[in-house]
């Protein structure tokens, strides 16, 4: 018994020198190297010339980055100058998630990404994104990488529950000129590839039960702002409860939030509907619980902010002189 014991501890213990070994002198400096003409390229996708100029960058940036994520322990370096891509990690490190938009010039998004796991031996192990949202006639379904509801991911958190690990995704789409969406999935792993959706949304407790979602979606105008995130005071997801300002709900890209707020709590591997969190839940001048991933006038893709932030943020008025008596 005690032997198996210190055979755990050993292996254990060199599990966690493995994730922590870092890529050598030439592998950092290739790294270096290497994201500096991925930040030229990322800043094209996104600024470029028309829909062939952003379309050229991408037809470099993607195997240029591949490429790069070859190195020895490429994981453990950060890319932190890639400001238009949005890098994101669970609580166990266990993997990222790269993605990115390409915006085109009739209003229109598409995006990208990939997963890479955080392997012990520092070899490249990566899932590419293909984003098929476009062609989805049902989005509440199960999707693997090859078929991924494209967006740009603000948020993860992660689960532990029987033995099995889950990752909640907050993503966020710019979709159209008219609305845009953000969106709350589980990523699981099943066999050692990635699992977008599942059963684990859960209206079972509402006064009316819903049926569960393997994905859950909010709409809005285009202009609006809206909350969809994980509240770590509240232990709960929350996002904001919308209506259609024109009173016509058939139309997504009239809805806005009336500032109230619903959410999601983690029960026995789901996470359970609530259908009102009182206002009173929130403190008073903390606004909504979760940035607005993306604002295109500030040219933003990865450090999301809400319309209190930008408030903030916003040049003060000087104040007005009295007028002489």
């Amino acid at each position: 018994m005690v032997k198996k014991s210190l055979l755990s501890l050993f292996l254990m213990i060199i599990s966690v020198l493995a994730f922590a070994q870092q890529p050598d002198a030439a592998g950092l400096k290739h790294l270096k190297s290497s994201q500096d003409t991925l930040q030229q390229l990322s800043q094209d996708i996104f600024n470029g010339k028309g829909d062939d100029g952003r379309e050229r960058a991408i037809d470099e940036f993607i195997p240029l980055l591949v490429r790069t994520l070859k190195t020895k322990y490429s994981f453990r370096f950060s890319f932190d100058s890639l400001k238009t891509v949005s890098i994101q990690y669970p609580q166990d490190s266990a993997f990222r998630i790269f993605t990115w938009a390409l915006e085109r010039e009739n209003g229109f998004y598409r995006h990208f990404g990939a997963i890479q796991m955080n392997t012990p031996d520092g070899q490249l192990k990566l899932f590419p994104l293909f984003d098929a949202s476009d062609y989805m006639t049902n989005t509440d379904t199960i999707t693997d990488n090859k078929s991924w509801y494209g967006c740009l991911y603000y948020n993860i958190v992660h689960r532990h529950y029987f033995n099995q690990e889950f990752y909640t995704l907050f993503g966020w789409d710019a979709n159209n000129p008219r609305s845009q969406k953000k969106i709350v999935e589980m990523l699981t792993f099943k066999n050692g590839t990635p699992v977008f959706g599942g059963p684990f949304f859960s209206f079972a407790e509402d006064s009316t039960p819903k049926p569960t979602r393997n994905r859950f979606i909010i709409e809005y105008k285009k202009e609006s702002t809206a909350t969809l995130n994980y509240n770590k005071e509240l232990n709960m997801i929350v996002y904001d409860h919308l209506i259609s300002e024109t009173n016509e709900p058939a139309k997504k890209f009239t809805y806005v939030s009336d500032m109230d707020y619903e959410g999601f709590k983690w029960l026995a591997g789901k996470w359970m509907h609530v259908n009102k969190i009182f206002h009173d839940a929130i403190p008073m001048g903390k606004g909504a619980p979760t940035p607005q991933p993306l604002d295109q006038k500030k040219k933003s893709m990865t450090q999301p902010k809400s319309a209190e932030d930008y408030e903030q943020q916003a040049p003060k008025k000087p104040a007005t002189q009295k007028k002489k008596q």
